[in-house]
């Protein structure tokens, strides 16, 4: 067994034309479009960015309502003995 990974995109690559996947793979042809693939990566790069953010941001959020959902609590408590 390889300890190669075969990627999701290879997988697409052998189902669209197992003779590409054979080249490229095997052969180690080099694909014609290597412009497209690196935008594709810098895309998918700049993707993860702002997942990465957007799941910071929620977290802070989470964090600032907890801070105000205490802070309120805290005052009722302290308001009404």
């Amino acid at each position: 067994m390889s300890d190669q990974w075969i990627r999701a995109s290879e997988i697409s690559m052998y189902v669209y034309c197992r003779r590409a996947w054979w080249l490229k793979r095997k052969q180690g042809v080099a694909s014609h479009n290597v412009r497209e693939l690196a935008s594709g990566t810098q895309h998918h790069r700049q993707h993860g960015r702002v997942v990465w953010q957007s799941l910071w941001a929620r977290r802070l959020a989470f964090v600032v309502l907890f801070i105000v959902i205490a802070f309120f609590t805290y005052q009722f408590v302290i308001s009404y003995p």
